[in-house]
């Protein structure tokens, strides 16, 4: 790969822009400086650093977010603040959300420039696991629970026009926090799908409310627990590999 292409994808700068810092010895190859963009290296065994920091070469980036809420799962938004507003520092073209969360709803969001890899955690065919951390108004009754978990109408139809109830779920407990500092039952529900405000009118249809709601995985990814709302990290060697990225 040319120099100025591997910077380039690391989003250093516009090509003249690169060229510009490479005459000016910012850019070193193996510890030694160089001055012409334009030659050849090995992104997978050569040491490239600009401006003394080590680049590291990836087709794609990975990022795990803690959403906070207030904050819209989109690119742009004309009246709120997105979560690629969070991002703008990183400078990464072609960043997506994988899905998105509601504006009151904070949790794991992984966001990436990997299409294949969104299309794949996001395809209805693939019933990838999401679990949530739901405060609810008032406790599930036993028959509450099993309508969740086998399936409740929650108003969507099938093609047919007959009631399309949601898929078998999951629910289960933290051990130690039944209830949220305000007393509130506080569960832990897992959905295999992703339909609009799924959560909050699963419990709708039990007679409950939604009164916080905040995602802690998705698929094999795990929210990390270091990371306060808004905070974000790139994913780890061994996120990368559960989730098949090559």
């Amino acid at each position: 790969m040319r120099l100025d292409k591997f910077l380039g994808d690391h989003n250093i700068g516009t090509r003249k822009q690169i060229k510009e810092y490479v005459k000016n010895g910012r850019c070193s190859v193996n510890g030694n400086p160089v001055l012409k963009a334009d030659i050849h290296i090995d992104e997978n065994s050569d040491e490239i650093s600009f401006d003394g920091k080590v680049l590291s070469y990836s087709k794609n980036h990975y990022y795990m977010l803690n959403k906070p809420v207030g904050v819209v799962s989109a690119t742009f938004d004309k009246k709120q603040k997105t979560v690629i507003d969070i991002f703008k520092d990183e400078n990464v073209k072609g960043l997506n959300p994988c899905g998105r969360l509601d504006i009151d709803t904070e949790g794991l969001l992984l966001l990436t420039d990997d299409g294949e890899l969104i299309h794949r955690l996001l395809s209805p065919k693939k019933h990838v696991d999401k679990t949530y951390e739901v405060h609810i108004s008032h406790e599930l009754s036993d028959d509450d629970i099993k309508l969740l978990e086998e399936g409740v109408d929650i108003g969507d139809k099938n093609d047919d026009g007959s009631k399309k109830l949601t898929l078998p779920s999951k629910i289960s407990f933290k051990e130690g926090s039944e209830r949220d500092e305000n007393g509130n039952p506080v569960i832990l529900l897992t959905i295999h799908e992703g339909r609009f405000h799924q959560v909050k009118r699963m419990l709708e249809a039990v007679g409950n409310e939604v009164l916080f709601l905040k995602r802690l995985s998705m698929g094999s990814l795990l929210l990390d627990p270091e990371l306060n709302p808004g905070e974000y990290r790139e994913l780890t060697t061994e996120e990368k590999r559960a989730l098949n990225i090559k």
